[in-house]
């Protein structure tokens, strides 16, 4: 899920490790399902193979990225102008200075491609085997493994990260999604890339994926768990971040001696829609003829676009 208000010192969902091995710290959190980590861990061998179990996720993974790049741009030219994007864009490494933090990184699919744009990344994951897989790969990258903390990983849930000092710019049930707004820095961004809960969505990637294509493993989704763009949007309308949450101590003192800190999202328009400057849903959708995922234009998203796969990215008030 997706971290940034584009600052020197933004961080991004997802980072290396290089030589260093990551400690372990204990998964205790109530959002950690163990049947879902025990499931994901017997796998974790199968994450770097490209037509095996988690093909999909690569071919997705360039369109996620971009899209990232694509926000983290837009935002920059909102708050410091159209020079200031085209410098930012001009730079091969677009994310250099940021930081971002990658939420259930799995084998590092997105962590090391964010690092490579040059955002030092921590991803974390529940599953130590994942963290295991997502660290051998990385080492064995002589880019990764050369750009000093460029990317790290950690066995950890973001409830036990939120108790750490470190807050983030970048990046589903409320505890999960309270624990990933409180690692966001004022003015950071979270993107979730996730799934709704819909006839369609049943149909496509519970009955057709795991019954009957045999596209993934059965079990590897859980209906239950899929989470309406709706509900996310209705979450950020009301989630108020607490002064405790910033990494800045003078951003605590400013905001403890004003009113209660405005929520993320203040306002919607047609189909209950955010504005583009707060937050925004775009359905992604793949074509099977070929072979591709296809981030679909905002317009598409009232029509039926984020039935299925989605993104959402919603940023932090800089004054929260």
């Amino acid at each position: 899920m997706l971290s940034a208000a584009v600052r020197p010192t933004t961080r991004l969902l997802r980072f290396f490790q290089n030589t260093r091995r990551f400690q372990s710290a204990t998964v205790t959190s109530s959002t950690v399902n163990a049947a879902e980590i025990a499931h994901f861990s017997r796998l974790s061998s199968l994450w770097w193979n490209e037509q095996g179990e988690f093909s999909l996720l690569h071919r997705m993974n360039p369109v996620r990225v971009r899209y990232i790049r694509e926000k983290l741009l837009e935002a920059t030219c909102e708050d410091q102008g159209e020079d200031a994007r085209r410098e930012m864009e001009s730079k091969c490494a677009v994310l250099t200075g940021m930081d971002v933090l990658d939420v259930g990184c799995g084998g590092g699919l997105l962590s090391e491609s964010l690092a490579r744009l040059g955002a030092r990344t921590l991803g974390i994951d529940a599953s130590e085997s994942n963290i295991g897989i997502a660290s051998t790969h990385a080492s064995a990258d002589t880019q990764l493994s050369s750009s000093g903390n460029s990317l790290e990983y950690r066995h950890t849930s973001a409830e036990q990260l939120v108790k750490e000092p470190k807050r983030f710019d970048c990046h589903n049930p409320v505890a999960f999604l309270s624990a990933c707004a409180q690692l966001v820095k004022p003015g950071g961004h979270l993107f979730l890339s996730t799934i709704a809960r819909t006839p369609l969505s049943y149909f496509l990637t519970i009955l057709a994926a795991e019954y009957v294509l045999h596209k993934v493993a059965v079990g590897t989704h859980t209906y239950s768990k899929f989470i309406n763009p709706s509900e996310l949007i209705s979450f950020f309308q009301t989630y108020r971040s607490s002064p405790s949450s910033s990494s800045n101590p003078t951003d605590s003192i400013r905001i403890g001696s004003s009113a209660s800190p405005r929520p993320w999202i203040t306002r919607t328009y047609a189909h209950g829609l955010p504005t583009r400057s707060e937050a925004e849903v775009r359905g992604i959708v793949y074509i099977p003829w070929s072979g591709e995922w296809k981030l679909m234009p905002r317009s598409s998203t009232p029509w039926g676009a984020a039935e299925c796969n989605y993104l959402f990215w919603v940023r932090r008030p800089l004054d929260s």
